[in-house]
């Protein structure tokens, strides 16, 4: 059953150590505990990788629609877990089938979908996938391991 948690900036920075620029997440709107996630990212042009990447036509690069999915997952697994996973690092083991169908660009707003496939012990899978106006921009199985720091 989903709970309607709104996890704000200032419960995220609590959650995960992720910090600006590296911090790839707004808000989490939709949350089930021990099931499923869906954040936001508001993309906007004032970002970093955008003078680099490209300057004449600025998309998000993958790798960070990728990470994007992984901080989302890992509020998931620290909402799961309480309070003790609170700060704790959640470290990429794999990416599988990661698919890129459409540019994301500066103004977009990324919907992240993770869902949690299995976790056996620190070890979690997710089945995620990114939206922008309905449309799968990106998908990809991500697994990772939560560790202390």
């Amino acid at each position: 059953m989903t709970e309607l948690v709104n996890v704000d900036i200032q419960r995220i920075l609590e959650m995960i150590p992720h910090r600006y620029p590296f911090l790839l997440i707004d808000k989490v709107i939709d949350i089930a505990a021990d099931e499923s996630a869906v954040g936001i990212k508001n993309v906007t042009m004032n970002e970093p990788q955008f003078t680099g990447h490209f300057p004449q036509q600025p998309i998000m690069p993958g790798v960070l629609i990728i990470e994007s999915m992984a901080q989302t997952a890992a509020i998931l697994v620290v909402h799961t877990l309480g309070a003790d996973a609170e700060g704790k690092l959640v470290y990429f083991m794999s990416i599988d089938s990661a698919r890129f169908r459409k540019p994301v660009v500066p103004g977009d707003v990324m919907h992240i979908h993770v869902r949690k496939k299995q976790s056996r012990g620190p070890v979690w899978k997710f089945e995620s996938e990114v939206r922008v106006d309905g449309v799968v921009v990106a998908q990809a199985t991500i697994s990772a391991m939560i560790r202390d720091n």
